[in-house]
């Protein structure tokens, strides 16, 4: 009768990078799944090691690879924070400046042009009455006159014609460039909320009602407008 083997013992050990990339897998889950809310501190090097089976070089090198994406940010002597669900957000973050602002309007456009486009093929009643509620919270801002809340019921505005496209996709990564979103309004909106600086968005709303994708693109790209001598 041939020896017993243990199959644990003669299966083959992931590689060292395999290893590291399952372990980021794993903590990427617990943030995306809330166990470690942003603003808050992950579990410490001994507990993440105990806690995900791993070495503790492995868990270093997945901490580090967060880091530098811009999910975690450790801070000396308090431990490792999560700042951000998004990967792709603080990239953007860093990128953008003053001197961006043209190629921040110009992703806008490539986002919010086809968003619009798609939200007139797409759209549903249910987004059809939201589009009109964010559609008279930005009205109502505008009357506010702050310039804040004006920003952020605008770019409410945009993002319910993004999730009226229904692509799960292009939802995601709008939601990524968010950043960018409210530079380019901040930029173009300044210290005060003055009559020149109104743009009209009920035609944009009105041709995705009508199912005009056309339309609803011309008027899409209508406000994106670059600088001039961009």
């Amino acid at each position: 009768m041939p020896p017993s083997v243990d199959p644990l013992a003669t299966s083959p050990v992931p590689p060292r990078g395999h290893r590291v990339r399952q372990t980021i897998e794993q903590l990427r889950a617990r943030i995306l799944g809330g166990e470690w809310p942003v603003g808050g501190r992950i579990p410490t090097e001994p507990q993440l090691v105990a806690a995900l089976g791993v070495g503790r070089n492995t868990v270093r090198e997945a901490v580090r690879a967060l880091v530098h994406a811009g999910v975690l940010e450790c801070r000396q002597g308090s431990g490792t924070y999560v700042v951000s669900t998004d990967e792709l957000a603080p990239v953007v973050a860093r990128r953008l400046g003053d001197d961006r602002i043209v190629e921040a309007i110009e992703v806008r456009r490539a986002f919010e042009v086809e968003a619009a486009r798609l939200a007139a093929l797409r759209r549903t009643p249910a987004d059809l009455a939201a589009l009109d509620v964010a559609l008279a919270e930005r009205e109502a801002a505008w009357r506010g006159g702050r310039v804040d809340a004006f920003i952020e019921a605008d770019a409410a505005l945009h993002t319910v014609v993004v999730a009226a496209a229904h692509n799960a996709m292009l939802a995601e990564l709008y939601t990524s460039v968010g950043t960018a979103l409210h530079s380019t309004l901040a930029h173009a909106m300044g210290d005060a909320l003055t009559p020149e600086r109104y743009v009209d968005h009920a035609r944009l709303v009105e041709a995705i009602r009508a199912g005009d994708p056309g339309i609803a693109a011309i008027e899409a790209c209508a406000f994106l407008e670059l600088p001039a001598g961009a």
